[in-house]
């Protein structure tokens, strides 16, 4: 029945009864294997989140275009990978209504498939403004790991019904790799950033250590002195010391 919510048949995000398996066959076995070592070899995360959302694209049955909206500071979200200007657009249109197959993947199911967006009656705001933009239906994953939740895989069509239990079984396998794949990029960027502010602020601490003949420890004192007096993060005191070789002081903006 159009504008039904299939969630996997029961809502867990597990393929329906009247997928026969045919998907999980050796080929698509070595599509997401080979898409492990691909996304594995970005250098960035932003990278990564180009090529989950191209991939998925040339892996899921009936996906025309696709997005990552991703959970930014617990509760926003926002995307930020996707293979057209439709996608933001479709996208805005559920930011700005609050509703949608996206942000109930998001926060509620693991799974929505939309089928037809004009016979669709639980977000009328977002359909209406969705079919004017010219999408017909949808699909959606949430993207966890260990409890963490990412935010969601968005799939796209200007066909009805462009999303069967094929779509829905090949998805859920692709985006369980996609998962990974984020957290695992989000984590490499975490420390690479972490240890070049170290960096920074080993910089900034030889600067005045050099100047003032101070110790290690009395000269990341005054590093910490100076941001707490000006209410400046510590790695932005460090980049402006070492750029301009000046240590701001209380009352600097």
């Amino acid at each position: 029945m159009a504008g039904r919510d299939e969630r996997g048949g029961n809502g867990q995000g597990r393929p329906s009864a009247a997928y026969t398996g045919h998907a999980a066959d050796d080929e698509l076995a070595v599509r997401l294997s080979d898409l492990a070592r691909t996304l594995q070899g970005e250098d960035t995360a932003q990278e990564t989140l180009d090529a989950i959302v191209a991939a998925a694209v040339d892996t899921v049955p009936g996906a025309q275009h696709a997005g990552l909206t991703v959970v930014i500071r617990r509760r926003e979200v926002e995307t930020q990978a996707a293979t057209g200007d439709i996608v933001g657009e479709v996208d805005r249109a559920q930011y700005e209504t609050g509703e949608g197959p996206c942000l109930d993947a998001t926060y509620r199911h693991r799974t929505v498939r939309l089928s037809d967006m004009t016979q669709e009656k639980r977000w009328p705001e977002f359909t209406r403004r969705a079919v004017d933009l010219g999408v017909k239906s949808m699909l959606s994953f949430q993207l966890y790991v260990q409890k963490d939740n990412l935010g969601a895989l968005n799939l796209y069509s200007s066909e009805k019904n462009a999303f069967d239990d094929e779509s829905e079984h090949v998805g859920l396998l692709f985006a369980a790799h996609a998962a990974v794949a984020m957290s695992g990029a989000r984590q490499q960027e975490q420390l690479r950033n972490a240890l070049a502010v170290r960096d920074l602020i080993g910089q900034a601490k030889g600067v005045l250590m050099e100047r003032h003949k101070l110790t290690a420890d009395q000269a990341f004192a005054l590093l910490v002195r100076a941001s707490q007096e000006t209410n400046t993060k510590l790695a932005d005191i460090a980049e402006y010391l070492v750029d301009t070789g000046v240590l701001r002081a209380r009352g600097d903006r």
